[in-house]
């Protein structure tokens, strides 16, 4: 990252920040000692990976991400969120598979973006809605995907935050020592549905 040149430049400089900072703060949720379980440690330690990952995309180091292993780890991240939920030990099973949807929404946002078929054409960070192969059912995943993080990013950040300890808390994975978590979710879903749409 040499200089500002563009809009562009200016859009993906920002962005890079925000991920960072979601990057760092995740991690040091991840690494803090007591208050989680492993499980919760995870779902930390694979925010920020998401985040240093979406950090670099836009720059010429993010060009080596794209490609089957990375759309392979970030979909096998989207299905641990998924199939992880129901099995943590709460009285409201639904409401911990709904709580952890955007994070599941985000990693195959990730993995939608650095799929081969993307990364062959226009290089990792050119993958924002541009397929190559089969350009209407690329724009209508994308537009899924983006509509959905959206509406995630509004809630997440607009909401009033959760009273420590409550159900709807507890079933996020987020404990009294993340009270920034639903922050952070909103956003690294704005961020990523931003990155959706940037034009390549």
């Amino acid at each position: 990252m040499t200089s500002m040149r563009t809009p562009v430049d200016v859009e993906h400089g920002l962005l890079t920040v925000l991920f960072c900072l979601v990057a760092v703060h995740a991690l040091w949720q991840g690494l803090r000692p007591g208050g989680i379980g492993w499980s919760d440690r995870v779902d930390h330690f694979l925010h920020a990976v998401m985040g240093g990952a979406m950090a670099v995309m836009p720059w010429g180091p993010g060009r080596a991400l794209s490609g089957r292993t990375a759309a392979l780890l970030f979909t096998a991240a989207a299905v641990w969120f998924l199939l992880t939920g129901p099995a943590r030990r709460t009285a409201h099973a639904t409401a911990a598979l709904t709580a952890r949807l955007p994070s599941a929404a985000g990693m195959a946002a990730m993995a939608w973006m650095l799929r081969p078929s993307h990364g062959s054409r226009h290089g990792a960070a050119g993958a924002f809605g541009h397929g190559a192969g089969h350009p209407v059912q690329d724009t209508v995943v994308t537009a899924v995907l983006t509509s959905y993080l959206l509406g995630c990013a509004i809630w997440s950040l607009t909401r009033p935050m959760s009273p420590l300890g409550s159900a709807a808390v507890r079933a996020h994975g987020a404990a009294s020592t993340d009270p920034y978590g639903p922050t952070r979710h909103g956003a690294m879903a704005l961020g990523t549905a931003l990155m959706l749409l940037m034009p390549h």
